[in-house]
């Protein structure tokens, strides 16, 4: 047993360390990210790192595929972020502008539908890599755009976790995934008060401006 499928037993399931720390780090990190702190980024990064892991020896290449894009888009959200509050000032957040709006929701729109035919495709070819093509490609692309918007500190982001979500928890559950489907539940209330204290941050920092 190599150190990504150590763990333990539960109920008489295999729990594994890597699988259970990358999913503690996933929801480090949207506490992390409602504090407005650098050290979203690199816990992001471990926890990608983690699932990586998981996700190879559990044979769910799909999965680790995203985790290596999540990891890709931490490094650049650090980047991002550490540019944006140096000399130790308090990340600045806004609303994304009707621009950017319109580019995130193509982005997604686009996104799914180019995500969930290559899953079809690669299904017809018996791979078998989703049995749910069109909501695992929705929630793939709607998190690695949310992601980015989170690394150019936009408001939006949450808002775009909450609709990722609203997919994500039934579909855990209907998977029978009943702790992803909790921890998918946890990341909704998470976000819901994350957009509340993010937008209010905002609102205070366009009023000291004007």
């Amino acid at each position: 047993m190599n150190w990504a499928e150590a763990g333990f037993e539960v109920l008489g399931r295999h729990v594994a360390w890597s699988d259970l720390l990358g999913n503690a780090c996933a929801l480090a990190t949207l506490w992390l990210a409602m504090k407005r702190t650098i050290w979203t980024w690199p816990v992001q990064f471990a926890g990608s790192v983690l699932l990586f892991a998981a996700s190879i020896s559990a044979h769910i290449t799909g999965n680790a595929l995203k985790q290596v894009l999540f990891g890709a888009l931490a490094i650049y959200g650090w980047v991002r972020w550490s540019r944006r509050s140096r000399d130790g000032a308090p990340l600045a957040v806004r609303s994304a502008t009707a621009r950017e709006r319109v580019a995130l929701v193509t982005a997604l729109a686009a996104g799914t539908v180019a995500v969930a035919l290559l899953f079809q495709y690669l299904n017809s070819r018996g791979l078998n890599v989703s049995w749910a093509p069109w909501p695992d490609a929705y929630i793939f692309v709607g998190s690695a755009v949310a992601t980015w918007a989170q690394g150019r500190a936009l408001v939006d982001f949450w808002l775009l976790w909450v609709a990722v979500d609203l997919v994500g928890v039934p579909l855990a559950f209907h998977s029978g995934l009943v702790v992803s489907g909790a921890v998918y539940a946890v990341f909704f209330v998470l976000v819901l008060i994350g957009f509340r204290d993010w937008l209010r941050q905002s609102r205070t920092l366009e009023a000291v401006t004007t």
